[in-house]
């Protein structure tokens, strides 16, 4: 089923360019859905909001916006530096899986409270800036890792940008968005439905329930980081 999934997909970038749009924002949702390594980020994101308080939902929104643009950033960045060295795309190499893998798990530690670190206090321009720089920082070091997972998924997108690109740069500018809004579009509503239950439930920081979800969120993180060891 999933294969045929990925087949229809394939074929839809090939129609109109409405249907093509709708396509690539599809193959940016399953970026998230079907893959390992970017499920991770759901569980982060909601681990790292957990740890702000009770805030309310516009702002859990943001913070969920900030950490998949960090995320979208760092992968578009990885993308040129290796395409332009002669690499497979997004293939940061060994040596990037295990320093990713460190940076999950140690991330899972904070989440679990098993180590200190304070989000809201990063020191940018001398100024202590709050948590949506946390959440943004937090997006740009986890994107270091999702190369091979984000291009595998982008590959027939880019394809179809790839021939675009020569008629209307555009169109191809657009598709690229599609993939991009799909991809943040699962992080930010997992972001956000997290503060609309708490919002309902009266969590709080400290409260037993969100410790819970926090702690479990970094355990599912340092899960993602023993999957890049793997």
């Amino acid at each position: 089923m999933i294969e045929q999934l990925f087949s229809d997909l394939t074929l839809a970038l090939s129609g109109s360019f409405a249907i093509a749009m709708m396509a690539s924002l599809g193959w940016g949702v399953l970026s998230i859905l079907l893959s390992p390594c970017h499920l991770s980020s759901i569980p982060l994101v909601i681990g790292y909001i957990s740890t702000q308080g009770q805030i309310k939902v516009k702002r859990s929104f943001n913070l969920a916006l900030v950490f998949s643009i960090g995320i979208l950033i760092t992968i578009a960045a990885i993308g040129l530096i290796t395409a332009s060295m002669g690499r497979l795309m997004g293939d940061v190499g060994e040596l990037g899986n295990w320093l990713v893998a460190v940076i999950f798990i140690v991330i899972g530690l904070y989440l679990m409270d098993i180590i200190r670190w304070d989000w809201n206090g990063i020191n940018i321009g001398g100024k202590k800036r709050g948590g949506l720089w946390g959440a943004f920082v937090l997006g740009l070091i986890f994107g270091i890792g999702l190369g091979p997972c984000t291009f595998a998924f982008l590959a027939p997108v880019l394809g179809v940008v790839f021939q675009t690109a020569g008629e209307s740069w555009i169109k191809a500018i657009l598709l690229i968005s599609a993939f991009g809004i799909g991809h943040c579009a699962v992080i930010v509503a997992a972001g956000t439905l997290t503060k609309l239950v708490q919002k309902y439930l009266n969590w709080t920081e400290t409260s037993r329930t969100s410790l819970y979800i926090k702690r479990t969120a970094g355990f599912l993180v340092i899960l993602g980081g023993i999957y890049f060891i793997i």
